[in-house]
């Protein structure tokens, strides 16, 4: 390994010193941030929230300091449905409801995924990958099936959001410490697997207690009350959260697919792939994805949106967005020209080297075609209405092609060769492959 040298520094300095075109911009960056020095205006004019296919979808919600992002797009996505089926024009359900058993279904896998690592290496990755992942608020659009498949839906006044299930990083926290006290303590135990069981009721038992103190207890039942749009009085009493499910649902979730784009040498397109150890419900529904070269990816989204249908996806909202503006587009800023850094990182390459991957969910509810080609999608976020156009984004569709990895679809858009693909056997990818990132973005 060759150290820097003290004389190298000080000819580095002497070019930077003579650079004029770099004193201007470090003069310009005392006293503005980077994003707003370098971000083109006239680029504005072409994102503006207008859309020639825009499915006029509710006003947004807000997940506050949680990463429930994709708990909030795929309710989202149910409420649309909610609306229409019964005859009002808005409905929200409980994000608090399904967040409660989200996080309980994660710490019973958690311990459950444990007993595969009481006699390793301490050194083991996997084993060292999963306690320094612990439980999030994150997730994948399987595991919100499978959590709603097992416990339903309520509406949002059956249970309230509370200061902790809006702001959860203490409560993880501690969550995340008991675990990994079990951890410890029933490797000392092994190979005494009654007494590791008998630990693992009574953790189970003490964070059960823990969430109802944070998140409240969650409904058996509840009354459903609602106005209808010609203004008529409607209640359903003692309704179940699975019998509210079937009354919103008009077809099984199960006909819906996650299809991805991950253009990388390991993962072949036309394959189904899936992640080890990846999920909360244990026998829930299994995390599947099928990739597709780009153009494909994108004509099912496109096919579904113009039957009027929102569709959930994944992105990587890291990049070359304004949260104040609601714009996401990598061609609005001007780093590489003004900086001279080289920044034409491929998308694969992006995913090869840990420079992006999926961590946020939200729901397409429009796009902009000219000649049947996207120029911009309209992006239902759960930031709140303060961000962006009243919680409105646009993005562009350059952008899409680079930060979009997933999306869910209806199977019936799907081809013949995509169908087919579909029904073959997943590969299973390793735990820390970035296909299988969990959407967890504030």
């Amino acid at each position: 390994m060759k150290p820097l040298q003290l004389q190298e520094l000080q000819e580095l300095q002497k070019k930077a010193s003579a650079d004029k075109h770099q004193l201007a911009l470090r003069r310009a960056l005392y006293k503005n941030q980077l994003p707003d020095l370098v971000q083109k205006p006239e680029r504005l004019q072409t994102m503006k929230q207008r859309f020639s296919l825009d499915l006029k979808t509710l006003p947004v919600n807000h997940q506050k300091q949680s990463g429930r992002c994709w708990l909030f797009a795929g309710l989202n996505v149910l409420r649309e449905i909610g609306c229409k089926t019964f005859g009002v024009s808005n409905i929200e359900f409980s994000q608090n409801y399904v967040a409660f058993y989200d996080k309980l279904e994660k710490i019973n896998y958690f311990l459950q995924t444990m007993n595969q690592f009481l006699d390793c290496d301490y050194d083991d990755r996997a084993f060292q990958y999963f306690l320094k992942t612990g439980i999030q608020d994150g997730g994948q659009w399987d595991m919100f099936v499978s959590l709603i498949e097992k416990y339903g839906i309520v509406v949002k006044d059956a249970m309230e959001e509370t200061a902790s299930s809006s702001n959860t990083r203490a409560m993880n926290q501690l969550i995340n410490t008991v675990l990994r006290n079990y951890a410890a303590k029933a490797r000392s135990l092994y190979p005494n697997h009654e007494k590791i069981e008998q630990l693992q009721e009574q953790t189970l038992e003490q964070l059960y207690q823990f969430l109802t103190t944070n998140f409240g207890f969650p409904p058996q039942q509840f009354d459903f009350e609602y106005i209808d749009k010609d203004q008529k009085y409607h209640i359903e009493s003692n309704i179940t959260p699975l019998e509210m499910l079937q009354k919103v649902l008009t077809e099984p979730l199960s006909d819906y697919v996650s299809i991805i784009h991950a253009p990388t040498a390991d993962k072949p397109y036309y394959q189904t792939y899936t992640v080890k150890n990846l999920g909360n419900v244990i026998n829930g529904q299994p995390v599947q994805y099928l990739n597709l070269p780009l153009a494909e990816f994108k004509a099912l989204i496109l096919a579904q949106l113009k039957d009027r249908e929102a569709v959930w996806f994944g992105a990587d909202v890291g990049y070359f967005g304004d949260r104040s503006s609601g714009i996401w587009d990598d061609q609005a800023f001007d780093y590489q020209e003004l900086f001279g850094l080289d920044l034409a990182i491929s998308k694969a390459d992006s995913l090869r080297y840990a420079h992006s991957q999926m961590n946020h969910a939200m729901v397409f509810g429009g796009v902009n075609l000219i000649n049947d080609t996207p120029t911009k999608w309209k992006i239902e976020n759960s930031w709140g209405e303060d961000a962006g156009l009243k919680g409105y984004f646009v993005a562009s569709d350059s952008w899409f092609d680079r930060f979009v990895y997933q999306a869910v679809v209806h199977k019936k858009y799907l081809s013949n060769e995509q169908l087919q693909a579909w029904q073959s056997v997943p590969i299973v990818l390793k735990p820390w492959d970035p296909m299988g990132s969990l959407a967890v973005t504030e």
